[in-house]
């Protein structure tokens, strides 16, 4: 980055934070109240730990302000009550237990604070995965998280599917409104912080699955200049091409970013399906509910608008991104989660024939090279040969070569999940096993594992280092995170992952 750019962000940072410290924050009498920018809340308090749910930090964007970019929140007078989360962002129910939820009003985050310890606490910002569909930041409890690591906990709600993602020719902001909010979350963080005795100059964004995507790109994002000093990518799906097939069935082939232009074709085409031509029928006469009949047709940012101008694969391969230290990590087994939710737990887990086959879709002409590597011998059933490959190619290697561009502090959470019923394989650490110990049930006998991931990232966010350098040194080093007593052990990452072999594939295929 330009050093002149950098002195400008740095004094912006500089006078935010000075009138943030002239700001007046929790009353004395009353530590459960707090003046934000748009009027008092009224919060909730234990021995330990204050918490405000429910913050609006956007105006609810609906009617004309459906796909806008988030507005400011009006003010309110008297003291509103925070004692609740807001509602989710709409999206769909589903098997899995997701909650569904018709709500557009859903721009809200949550606040969890740390009794005692710093004066000046640093800030956690948390993006929730999901898949771009689904979940809220009421889900995650951060009280056990904030408590133990002394920071300040912000959890975000964002629009989500087709409200936060649509691509559609001529609307400004078109494919980027989930991550327009996400920065108006972390500009409210910014501007009120220190309110809850949060340091707005010290924010570290972290995000799982969909979050993490998120945060990759806000690293490539000019607009999210100076917003964070750190950031923390939980299997974060940032770079290379997903194979056909690979992230669920009938799935084609797709980069991890794409163009708005190339999405804009598939918005006019949702638009007509719903029986509408233009952005004014979208925003005023379709119901949540019949837009939710199209939730999942978005299910990524795109690049090529105004908040995402590159692609971001483009930046951290380039050395384009923001300049700030990253943990970063993946799941031992992260795909044993499809394996599971599409094949085995459905009653039609992978056949011998049918792994075949799906190499075959996924890879072509190579399909019979991926076989050797991964045959069938080496596994307890196809369908744990079919998570091994697509655990390697979707998001082994490519976080290898981006926490490698990075300069990144590199994990694998190894820690094994309990057997699943109806599953014909062991699951291993599937994806999302580790967010259970980063966020437990505050009342819940701790793990070893939780209470290390925590020490980690809460070190990561107030010091920027996760970690002494003979415990947890930079990439190429990969720590796994298990419950094991002693400091963690060093794994031969891009070995145990066959990253070797899938460069030569992606030569090959390229």
């Amino acid at each position: 980055m330009h050093w002149g750019k950098r002195l400008a962000i740095s004094v912006a940072v500089l006078l935010t934070a000075l009138t943030a410290l002239n700001a007046p924050a929790a009353s004395s009498a009353r530590p459960d109240r707090v003046r934000v920018d748009s009027g008092w809340l009224q919060g909730a308090e234990a021995a330990d730990y204050r918490l405000f749910q429910g913050i609006p930090y956007a105006a609810a964007p609906v009617g004309d302000l459906r796909w806008r970019s988030p507005q400011p929140p009006a003010n309110w007078s008297g003291v509103r009550d925070a004692t609740t989360p807001g509602p989710r962002c709409a999206q769909l129910a589903s098997p899995q237990g997701n909650k569904g939820s018709t709500a557009e009003d859903c721009l809200f985050l949550n606040v969890t604070v740390p009794r005692g310890g710093a004066a000046r606490k640093a800030v956690f910002v948390w993006l929730h995965g999901g898949g771009f569909t689904e979940e809220a930041g009421s889900d995650y409890d951060a009280r056990r998280l904030a408590v133990s690591g002394d920071v300040v906990v912000v959890t975000v709600n964002y629009r989500l599917g087709i409200f936060g993602l649509l691509a559609y020719p001529g609307l400004a902001g078109s494919g980027g409104f989930a991550l327009e909010d996400q920065q108006a979350a972390l500009r409210w963080v910014r501007r009120n912080i220190s309110r809850f005795g949060g340091d707005p100059g010290n924010v570290t964004l972290a995000g799982e699955s969909a979050g993490g995507k998120s945060v990759c790109g806000h690293l490539a994002s000019p607009s999210a200049a100076g917003l964070f000093q750190r950031v923390i990518l939980m299997s974060a799906p940032c770079t290379g091409t997903v194979p056909a097939g690979a992230m669920f069935p009938g799935l084609p082939a797709f980069p991890q970013w794409m163009p708005t232009s190339q999405r804009e074709p598939d918005g006019q085409r949702v638009a007509a399906d719903l029986g509408c031509a233009d952005m004014t029928c979208l925003r005023h006469r379709l119901s949540t509910e019949k837009l939710l009949t199209k939730h999942h047709e978005f299910i990524s940012p795109t690049f090529g608008n105004a908040v995402l101008p590159q692609d971001p694969a483009a930046a951290i391969a380039g050395g384009t991104t923001h300049e700030v230290a990253v943990v970063s990590g993946i799941t031992k087994n992260e795909m044993s989660y499809t394996a599971t939710i599409f094949y085995d737990l459905v009653g039609k887990p992978v056949t011998g024939p049918q792994y075949e086959s799906l190499l075959t879709t996924a890879f072509g002409e190579h399909a019979d090279r991926v076989a050797r590597r991964y045959p069938l011998s080496r596994f307890v059933s196809p369908s744990q040969a079919w998570a091994a490959v697509t655990t390697d190619v979707v998001f082994a290697c490519p976080t290898a070569k981006r926490d490698k561009d990075l300069g990144a502090w590199s994990y694998e959470f190894a820690e094994p999940s309990p057997p699943v019923p109806g599953l014909t394989f062991p699951p291993g650490a599937p994806h999302a096993s580790d967010l259970p110990h980063l966020f437990p049930g505050y009342d819940e006998r701790q793990s070893a594992v939780s209470q290390r991931m925590i020490d980690y990232w809460t070190t990561f966010t107030r010091t920027g280092k996760p970690a002494d350098q003979r415990v947890w040194p930079r990439h190429p080093a990969t720590i796994a995170l298990t419950s094991a007593a002693g400091n963690p052990a060093r794994v031969d990452f891009t070995a145990a992952h066959q990253c070797a072999f899938w460069d030569t594939v992606a030569q090959v295929r390229r």
